[in-house]
């Protein structure tokens, strides 16, 4: 086949939606197929308010029609919800062509928490924008319940995979004399990371990422490790420091983060939300609790060879699998 897949989120951004295409369109490569992105790097863009590491598009109904129009697709799916993404939403409704779309980010929850918008003016974006869509292609069974509750579209489930011939555990890690807390993503006020730094616990926390509390919470917590952006070639070495990856978020879809650091053999600590009650399951790879710090005591008791086989379960080649039975289903 040969897929479109457009998102508003492309290189040179950092974050689980650009992995998660990423990984999906190398895999259905290797599968044989043709995958053609439309991403920002076609067009004139501008960075997105309060979270300017994202390029948005400037005035892209233009330039999309006439790439829709110089060529066919087999499936067309859209990634994201930004300006790429409702430009070819309305050429493929215009034009009568059939498309997936998919649900990564509760953007409701993340712009509510940055500006105080109601997160019902948002849902009813999110209503428009996937009512045409075949399917809505959602990571977890939780976020498909949510989304029925809003009336969004057509939810499906659609996984996500990890890499575990690249995260992996070392086998010549030694153990730390204190134990190692780790949080790996955003450094933003969505991601809840004042929760984890503000606990008192003995041993060492590490920030790996950057954004726009980066240098408020370097101010504020002095003894926490903030090392900024890594490369994806760093992580591996950085998950295996770790006793206990301590995630958060109350937001988040999914949550990539946890599979890697479980397949680098770190056992997880987060509130019970959706995503890593998801992930986790009513496996023993992690302690969901409301209380974090008990969450973290709870993990740092988990062997490292549960996590690691638990992430083992999860691949990117059958998620890719299920992504191109969802294309061709619609399109035959």
């Amino acid at each position: 086949m040969k897929i479109l897949v457009v998102s508003d989120a492309w290189y040179p951004q950092i974050n689980g939606v650009v992995n998660s295409i990423l990984c999906t369109r190398n895999c259905l490569q290797d599968l044989g197929h043709q995958v053609i992105m439309l991403t920002p790097e076609r067009f004139k863009t501008i960075p997105c308010p309060t979270y300017p590491e994202i390029r948005l598009s400037v005035f892209p109904k233009k330039g999309v029609q006439k790439f829709l129009n110089s060529q066919e697709f087999d499936a067309i799916h859209i990634a994201t919800e930004g300006p790429l993404g409702i430009a070819t939403r309305n050429y493929a409704i215009k034009n009568k062509l059939q498309f997936t779309t998919a649900f990564h980010t509760k953007f409701p929850d993340y712009i509510r928490a940055r500006i105080g918008l109601p997160t019902i003016i948002s849902y009813s974006f999110l209503r428009w924008f996937h009512n045409k869509s075949e399917a809505v292609l959602t990571p977890t069974d939780s976020i498909i319940e949510e989304l029925k509750k809003y009336q969004i579209g057509n939810p499906v489930h659609w996984p996500r995979g990890v890499e575990t011939d690249f995260f992996k555990p070392f086998a010549n890690r030694k153990p730390n004399r204190e134990p190692i807390y780790l949080y790996v993503g955003r450094v933003a006020i969505e991601k809840n990371i004042e929760a984890f730094l503000s606990l008192d616990l003995i041993g060492k926390k590490i920030i790996v990422g950057d954004g726009p509390l980066l240098s408020k919470l370097k101010l504020r917590y002095p003894k926490a490790t903030f090392l900024g952006n890594k490369d994806k070639k760093d992580l591996p070495e950085i998950y295996n420091q770790a006793d206990v990856f301590v995630f958060p978020s109350r937001t988040d879809t999914f949550g990539l983060v946890l599979l890697e650091a479980m397949a680098c053999g770190v056992p997880i600590a987060a509130f019970p939300t959706a995503g890593p009650i998801d992930v986790i399951g009513d496996s023993s790879a992690g302690c969901l609790s409301e209380d974090l710090a008990e969450a973290i005591k709870g993990a740092l008791k988990i062997p490292r060879n549960i996590a690691r086989e638990h992430a083992l379960r999860y691949s990117w080649l059958e998620a890719s699998r299920l992504f191109l039975k969802q294309q061709i289903q619609i399109n035959k």
